[in-house]
């Protein structure tokens, strides 16, 4: 897809399968304009074994243009060597930086998207650096109170209200000033990047059956309800709480968006649906960012088998998205 401001993506964890996803881009999508931020060194070795044609061009400064032709590396340097299917905590703190001067190069408008492959978040933290997710961490970058994730697999769209989080945390977290941000933030985002003029958007309960009366936990009544019925006297086109095992069923109506309460209640559904070409989008920031719906696969890195659907997937979208709204609020 071409932009009118080349995209940036970023490789991710070196030892996963990012680097070789960004050849297999470079290799389908020959005429985009973007740039790699990643080690260009291991990018020519695979580029080398995977496509022998592809040549690659370091960026030394990141507000150069992308050159015509080639995979564009916007370069970074690990401290430590890179050993396919084995992370190593010394790359973790380098990995971030990248992340953060791509964010950072689209908060200043170098770059109309970013697009990233994934990262081994345990990597990181053994490194012992506090890190939760590329959501958090972006929202930190970019001053953001209150990201969303969003995954999208063709019409279906499945936003949470809490990221990654251990499950016996995840009632505490659930309070009604957050889960309206959220909603708010999912209306707002659905209407200004998707131009979907009034989104209706279907909400999971935490518990089974919602509840049931309170039967099966408190927390649907009394903190889902009553968000939900304010936000909709307010002109929302919101519904529930209802029944997860209802709400992504033909009985729960039209949905634009449906908001899950938790990762794995919500995820499951969509990668059943779209696996391979499904998206993340996080809504709330003041940039385009997609990613793929899948993480490292450490156990077939560095082979070429890695399947490159959903970073193409996530590629294309970001390009739609940062075309209809000029890549930032």
């Amino acid at each position: 897809m071409q932009t009118a401001r080349p995209l940036v993506v970023t490789a991710g964890e070196p030892a996963g399968v990012g680097p070789e996803l960004c050849i297999a881009l470079a290799h389908e999508r020959p005429a985009a304009n973007f740039a790699v931020v990643a080690d260009p060194r291991q990018l020519r070795a695979l580029a080398e074994s995977l496509a022998p044609s592809m040549s690659v061009t370091e960026l030394d400064d990141p507000r150069a243009l992308p050159v015509p032709g080639a995979l564009n590396v916007i370069p970074l340097d690990y401290p430590a060597p890179v050993v396919p299917g084995e992370p190593d905590p010394r790359n973790a703190a380098t990995m971030l930086s990248g992340l953060e001067l791509a964010a950072r190069a689209c908060l200043d408008g170098r770059f109309g998207a970013l697009v990233t492959a994934p990262l081994q978040k345990s990597s990181v933290r053994d490194a012992g650096i506090a890190f939760s997710g590329h959501t958090e961490f972006l929202a930190h970058v970019c001053g953001s109170a209150q990201p969303v994730m969003l995954l999208v697999a063709g019409d279906l769209r499945v936003a949470l209200a809490t990221t990654h989080l251990p499950l016996r945390e995840v009632a505490d977290a659930i309070d009604p000033a957050g889960l309206e941000a959220v909603l708010r933030t999912l209306g707002d985002e659905l209407r200004r990047r998707f131009g979907i003029g009034k989104p209706r958007i279907v909400v999971c309960g935490l518990n089974p059956h919602a509840g049931e009366g309170g039967h099966l936990g408190r927390e649907d009544d009394d903190v889902i309800r009553p968000v939900v019925d304010r936000l909709a006297a307010d002109g929302l086109d919101v519904v529930g709480p209802l029944p997860a095992d209802t709400a992504f069923t033909p009985a729960a109506g039209r949905a634009d968006a449906v908001l899950a309460m938790y990762h794995d209640q919500g995820l499951p559904v969509l990668k059943y649906a779209g696996f391979g070409n499904a998206v993340n989008v996080t809504l709330g920031l003041p940039i385009v960012r997609t990613s793929v719906d899948h993480g490292t696969a450490l156990d077939i890195a560095g082979r070429g088998a890695a399947d490159p659907g959903s970073l193409l997937a996530a590629f294309d979208l970001a390009g739609k998205l940062a075309d209809a709204t000029g890549g930032r609020s």
